[in-house]
């Protein structure tokens, strides 16, 4: 027995050797981060000074790093689940709601979908950007057409579903063209503000980013607005009323730590993980777009024999199509920039060498 004990006790140790073997294969060590001085300056965010990962490194470390302790770690995780959360808010409403046979219900498919879209699409830039300069402007000009999609959701549910009564019907015919224009001209403005941040000052990319969303969010919620003000008085009654108060306000809350980059302009190096302004605006528009999911399935529900009057049959195929265009737009938008970007660097490394 103790000989058997002393073989066993023997091979223990080549045992854990092994398994430290597969571990190091299956896990590899990843390299360190950086420091905002050790990494090129169109990766850096301003008042973020460390966690930085390098680049150039295969596309397993990038993934891998979801896992991992970095400057983008909360910016990954904030869209990923609010994407999962989307998609368990489809599977719930799809027990409720007949997408396939009722057209008056693509709208709120729309926005699902155009939902998924842009939080997918952050999550993925977040994660996957640092790998190159090409791959870092590529990415965030994908993350700018979700930006548009879901602009373009919102008008559409906004649109259809929660228009007063009271709208000015001059204004039925031309919304949702207006509209599409607006989401394109938003995707542009931020794939062009992006695009010269190689060369300009970071108020150049504010601007382009801002303006033409800002636009785009005061024509797309101006039926919510209208809604809102005239129902202030007895808001209670509506009970959808709560939850597009709650969208607006989150909305502009996250509009507000985007634009300013707070706190971390107050506290630059203590919020490189946890607490950047950017991390609270990807929050804060999660909790925006759950809230507006709400909304727009109580009007869905509740107020369908207004929309039926002031929408014919037509409409909703009509808006479908719209979404279609808007995405195949703001797709060209985002491959002709990328192109400009490759063609830019091609030019810069061949003067280099």
């Amino acid at each position: 027995m103790v000989t058997v004990a002393m073989e066993r006790k023997g091979r223990l140790p080549v045992s854990q050797q092994q398994v430290t073997h597969r571990l190091v294969t299956v896990v590899p060590c990843l390299p360190a981060t950086l420091r905002d001085s050790e990494v090129p300056h169109f990766f850096r965010e301003r008042h973020v000074l460390t966690g930085y990962r390098p680049l150039h490194q295969d596309w397993r470390y990038y993934l891998l790093s979801l896992f991992r302790r970095h400057n983008e770690t909360v910016n990954v995780w904030t869209h990923l689940l609010g994407a999962l959360l989307v998609l368990v808010w489809f599977r719930e409403l799809a027990e409720v709601v007949d997408f396939a046979g009722d057209a008056h219900s693509w709208p709120l498919l729309i926005l699902l979908l155009s939902s998924f879209c842009y939080m997918s699409f952050s999550a993925v830039a977040h994660l996957l950007a640092p790998r190159s300069e090409l791959t870092h402007y590529a990415l965030f000009f994908l993350d700018y057409v979700g930006v548009a999609l879901y602009q373009y959701g919102s008008a559409a549910v906004h649109f259809h579903y929660a228009v007063p009564d009271d709208w000015p019907h001059w204004l039925l015919g031309p919304f949702m063209p207006v509209a599409a224009l607006l989401c394109c001209f938003s995707c542009f403005g931020c794939c062009f503000g992006k695009y010269c941040s190689h060369s300009s000052p970071s108020s150049i990319r504010k601007l382009g980013q801002v303006l033409p969303s800002a636009l785009a969010y005061a024509w797309d919620t101006s039926p919510v607005f209208w809604r809102l003000w005239g129902c202030l008085p007895a808001c209670e009654q509506d009970p959808a009323a709560l939850f597009h108060a709650g969208q607006v306000g989150f909305f502009l809350a996250s509009a507000l730590f985007f634009t300013l980059l707070l706190p971390e302009r107050w506290l630059a190096g203590r919020c490189d993980f946890l607490g950047q302004g950017h991390q609270l605006f990807h929050t804060l528009l999660v909790l925006c777009t759950l809230c507006q999911l709400q909304a727009s399935h109580l009007d869905y529900r509740g107020r369908r024999m207004l929309y039926l009057r002031l929408h014919g049959d037509g409409e909703p195929a009509f808006l479908v199509c719209l979404f279609v265009a808007v995405a195949l737009v703001c797709t060209s938008v985002a491959i002709g920039m990328t192109s400009k970007v490759s063609h830019l660097l091609r030019s810069r490394d061949g003067k280099h060498e």
